[in-house]
């Protein structure tokens, strides 16, 4: 018996350096794509897609200072704000992506052409530049990280603050920076071209990793059900059990009943395949979801 639990624990382990590397693989893909995203059409054009980047990509043009060295910059003191307040392993995958982001965008980026919109078509920069960057960041959050900078100020924030939706926070912080690029360049169009961006990025990203809902209601039906429900608590999260009956085997079993933000549903998911890969899990998209940790019922 004693050895079997040996095995059991062994295998386990195994698990979770095998998802680790899986994981930061698909993360250092990710910030390459958002770095190139950055390097080839965002940065060479003047687009300041918000958050740090779009900090970053203005203040190149009043600094000598390469746009990855500052995205780090700004990030330093993000991530140890992160690492007080938010899940640390989450904020270790986001401090391999920052360093990748500032790595490939300063050092890759110089073998790799860019794209210049003198021609007049700074629409497809702002096209290209976008969709690459959403896609990057969306295999970060599947793979439960981030590229930094605004991301870790929404999470906290919301974190104090769980009602306030993150669009609502993201949107906010993004027309701070391109209000902020449109007096550095003073020209509407760079500014127009940075709206496309931000829209295009989020567009790609809900597609990746969120799909098109909200919110999304999940009933878990497994055989260690108040383990998955302890976690669930855990993270913060409202859970419901109901006793249940087999119409087949006539056994009592506890089902879980849990609604989530679109942002934590590989999350749970995750969680629920690591506790009992055997779990049956049946998931339903809600468009709206009223109480407390979503949006108050008024």
């Amino acid at each position: 018996m004693k050895k079997e639990k040996q095995r059991m624990t062994a295998a386990m382990k195994r698990r979770a350096v095998l998802r680790w590397i899986i994981d930061l693989a698909i993360i250092l893909f990710g910030s390459a794509l958002y770095a190139l995203g950055v390097h080839s059409f965002v940065s060479p054009n003047n687009i300041a897609p918000g958050g740090v980047t779009g900090i970053a990509v203005v203040l190149t043009s009043l600094l000598p200072v390469k746009v990855g060295t500052l995205i780090l910059a700004f990030n330093i003191p993000l991530i140890i704000l992160g690492f007080i307040f938010l899940n640390k392993s989450t904020m270790i995958k986001t401090l391999i992506s920052v360093a990748a982001v500032t790595f490939f965008t300063d050092y890759l980026g110089q073998y790799v052409p860019t794209y210049s919109a003198e021609g007049g078509n700074g629409i497809v920069a702002a096209l290209f530049g976008g969709a690459l960057m959403g896609i990057g960041l969306g295999l970060n959050y599947q793979r439960e990280g981030t590229t930094g900078g605004t991301d870790i100020v929404t999470k906290i924030i919301q974190r104090f603050h769980p009602d306030m939706k993150l669009s609502v926070i993201t949107g906010a912080l993004d027309i701070l920076v391109v209000c902020f690029g449109m007096l550095v360049y003073k020209d509407i169009n760079v500014v127009l071209f940075a709206v496309v961006a931000i829209f295009v990025q989020s567009k790609v990203i809900d597609f990746i990793v969120y799909g098109t809902q909200e919110s999304r209601f999940l009933m878990i039906f497994s055989e260690h059900s108040k383990e998955i429900a302890k976690k669930l608590l855990e993270q913060g999260r409202g859970v419901t059990l109901f006793k249940a009956e087999g119409a087949y085997s006539g056994d009592e079993r506890q089902v879980i009943a849990t609604a989530v933000h679109r942002t934590a549903y590989s999350k749970v998911k995750r969680l629920v395949r690591e506790t009992d890969p055997q779990a049956f899990v049946v998931m339903t998209s809600a468009a709206e979801v009223f109480g407390q940790g979503f949006t108050k019922l008024v």
